[in-house]
Formats: C-alpha cells, sequence, structure tokens
C-alpha cells in the first residue's frame, strides 16, 4: 500500500469471528458495527504506534496496546 492511501477501519476484522462471537450471545449484528468497531481498533492501534515511537522504538509491543 502506497503512502497517503488508506484502508477502510472495517477491514482491520474478520467479520464471521465478529458475528460468531455475538451470536453466541443469542443476539444479532448490524451491519454498521463492522464500521464502528473498525474505528476503534484502527485507533488503538494508531495510539499503540506513537506510543513506541516515544518509547524510542519501531515495534509496537502488546504493552503499547
Amino acid at each position: 500500500m502506497a503512502k497517503g492511501e488508506h484502508i477502510d477501519p472495517s477491514e482491520l476484522l474478520v467479520k464471521s469471528k465478529v458475528r460468531e462471537l455475538i451470536k453466541e450471545a443469542d443476539m444479532q449484528v448490524s451491519a454498521d458495527v463492522y464500521k464502528e468497531l473498525g474505528h476503534k481498533v484502527s485507533a488503538r492501534i494508531k495510539r499503540a504506534i506513537a506510543r513506541a515511537q516515544a518509547n524510542g522504538r519501531k515495534t509496537v509491543r502488546a504493552c503499547d496496546i
């Protein structure tokens, strides 16, 4: 992916697994859940990147999340 191109946040998810987890609770999932959940995941990853950079690392670790 070229710099400046953006990833659709919902592409960060395995939708079938999200759906499966929600179905285990005997619930249904709305289509807009994936986009919102993707935005949350994307924001969390960006914060983890910033934390790793602030600590002088080029590797994002679990502790950054």
